[in-house]
């Protein structure tokens, strides 16, 4: 009876007949916890606090693109590949594609979504249909063809037309929890057609290097200017790395990895270069996230704090923001951050910014996440947003207190409660410098 009240609520609000005659198991509507709080909603009353429902924004980009009984697509792929990461090192190895030909690549470089609006980015997730196929991690030297296949996809630096056969008609799943992260049909591959390869010859060289290690490659296809997010790819692909040590790695885990280990190389270089002369401000806003960032004359140590209010993500119940912070000392760290990718991603664009003025700063980066944030959308978010703000003016200042008072303006929190959770700006504030017993 329940499920049958939501499925109208959807009809209702979509304007679709969810009846097993019209939609035969290819559509699945996936509960949560959440969709208690969904059913009584029905989009109308908002009780999740957030100003759009999530739910209907991932609804409306997923079902204008059902089609039924459909066990093939002919598509161009952006490239795009997706490596999942549950039963590892057994994992599920899916080419990813829309079902249209053309120019795709924007739907796989987060790099160009700077900017786009909350329905544009879902978009560009929930149009790639994935092709699923079991295997493991160590195959990524075997041989097989699907191996080889997926290798040459990512290996192009175009889009790629694709042929995705499936073994039964492909699944379109709508998870009822405004906090999940949208996602676009799929179904368990049976066969892969590439045509109109264009290889990416940076890319193609540290392929066949195999006595080139992983972090050396990672560097010099940055250094050569590809894309972040395409380094992933190539990466999450099992083609960087010593012969017989290369391996598929999740997707999610690529993601980390490349942003980890370019920002430890340039934090390396920077240690080399003068301190700036001055206290900076920076301040930045994108999907209602809000930075600031404040760059102290000091050596280099960093610090990211995140502030999720009330009805956002990680913080549904709460009637209070939510502070969670990490940080690292002048020489680095050597476990994984608590606040997670976020951290390194956000680290990367702070680097990068230092290493193109051939300065060394230390580095506070705050996070305000409102209500607003309709739905996670990715870590890319953060060095994306972070890049750009950055690349702005900065205000800048002679003291630290002239800088603090500026830049808790621009931030709902009060400083307080920036400063509890905070360990540079406790450093900052207490901690003699042994310049003032000279």
């Amino acid at each position: 009876m329940q499920k049958e009240r939501k499925e109208r609520w959807l009809e209702d609000v979509l304007d679709i007949d969810l009846r097993e005659k019209i939609y035969p198991k290819s559509i699945q509507v996936i509960e949560r916890p959440s969709a208690e709080l969904c059913l009584t909603c029905r989009a109308r009353k908002l009780l999740c606090g957030k100003p759009v429902c999530p739910i209907l924004i991932k609804a409306k980009a997923l079902f204008k693109r059902v089609e039924l009984n459909q066990d093939s697509i002919y598509g161009s792929s952006p490239p795009a590949i997706f490596v999942g990461r549950i039963n590892y090192p057994h994992v599920y190895l899916a080419p990813m594609s829309p079902n249209y030909h053309g120019d795709t690549s924007i739907l796989d470089i987060p790099e160009l979504w700077l900017g786009k609006g909350i329905d544009e980015i879902v978009d560009y997730r929930v149009s790639l249909i994935r092709g699923n196929v079991r295997v493991k991690v160590h195959e990524a030297e075997e041989g097989s063809r699907f191996i080889q296949n997926i290798q040459e996809l990512a290996l192009s630096r175009a889009s790629v037309d694709v042929e995705l056969k499936f073994e039964k008609s492909i699944r379109y799943a709508l998870v009822l929890d405004e906090d999940s992260q949208p996602f676009g049909p799929s179904g368990k591959l049976k066969a892969l057609k590439l045509t109109s390869l264009n290889t990416d010859r940076k890319i193609e060289k540290v392929y066949y290097d195999k006595d080139l290690k992983a972090l050396n490659g990672m560097i010099k296809l940055y250094k050569e200017g590809v894309y972040v997010s395409k380094i992933q790819r190539v990466l999450s692909a099992g083609m960087m790395g010593l012969r017989g040590k290369r391996k598929l790695v999740p997707t999610r885990w690529s993601i980390t990895a490349v942003d980890s280990s370019l920002s430890k190389n340039l934090i390396d270089e920077l240690k080399d270069y003068p301190l700036i002369n001055e206290y900076r401000v920076y301040s930045f806003s994108y999907l209602e996230n809000h930075y600031v960032a404040i760059l102290f004359p000091e050596h280099w140590s960093f610090e990211w704090i995140e502030a999720w209010f009330p009805n956002t993500h990680w913080n549904q119940y709460g009637l209070e923001p939510a502070l969670l912070a990490d940080h690292e000392e002048h020489f680095g760290r050597s476990d994984y951050s608590i606040v997670g990718g976020c951290y390194y991603a956000c680290r990367l664009a702070v680097c990068e910014a230092l290493a193109r003025e051939r300065k060394q700063a230390s580095a506070l980066v705050m996070r305000e996440i409102h209500p607003g944030y309709l739905l996670p959308v990715g870590v890319w978010n953060v060095r994306e947003s972070i890049r750009a703000m950055l690349k702005s003016k900065a205000e800048k200042f002679n003291s630290l207190k002239e800088a603090l008072n500026y830049a808790f303006k621009k931030l709902t929190i009060p400083f307080n409660k920036w400063f509890n959770v905070s360990h540079l700006l406790k450093q900052s504030l207490y901690q003699k410098k042994i310049k003032e017993f000279l």
